[in-house]
């Protein structure tokens, strides 16, 4: 598990982790280092729209066809912060480029642009994110917590929340009734 980097994959939660944050849970990994790992859970939508995020955050919707997006509830860290997983990338004061097209922002100015513009287009909204401390995700992942596969954009921004999961299950060619919460090893 030495120097693996999940940057850019989905975790998929096994059965037995018994973390409620995280049944049922597709993580987007945002950043995977030495440092640890950041994510967002990006088939968790809260009771919130973007509607009423804006009106608590005092930014006018210019764009009201947004207004019904759903927020996400992205992790159990820092729930009173902001996240926005966006394509494309864009240039905003505080983006961490995840891959040539997809960017987490956590600066106001890309809500204020959505707000007004529109843009970028293709985005979910997160309140928190999901973090593991250095070698955490790799032990967890030793102990058969997660799966992990590619992640594709199309998933991300293309499907509803609710078909996010199976989609990267299948991308296994698994689907969840087929996981068991008994980790074997041969």
């Amino acid at each position: 598990m030495d120097n693996v980097n999940l940057t850019d994959n989905f975790l998929i939660a096994m059965p037995a982790l018994e973390d409620p944050y995280f049944s049922n849970a597709l993580v987007y990994i945002c950043e995977h280092n030495e440092n640890g790992a950041l994510g967002i859970i990006v088939n968790r939508p809260i009771d919130m729209d973007l509607a009423g995020l804006f009106e608590k955050i005092d930014i006018k919707l210019e764009q009201t066809a947004l207004s019904g997006l759903p927020v996400y509830f992205g992790g159990p860290v820092q729930l009173d912060r902001g996240f926005v997983l966006h394509r494309p990338l864009g240039h905003w004061q505080s983006t961490m480029a995840i891959n040539a097209e997809v960017g987490l922002t956590s600066s106001r100015d890309v809500l204020a642009a959505v707000a007004k513009d529109g843009l970028p287009s293709e985005i979910i909204v997160s309140l928190g994110y999901s973090g593991w401390d250095a070698g955490q995700l790799e032990e967890e992942l030793a102990q058969n917590s997660w799966l992990t596969v590619p992640a594709r954009s199309d998933i991300l921004f293309d499907l509803p929340p609710e078909e996010r999961l199976p989609a990267a299950m299948q991308k296994l060619g698994i689907s969840f009734s087929q996981l068991s919460d008994v980790a074997g090893h041969a």
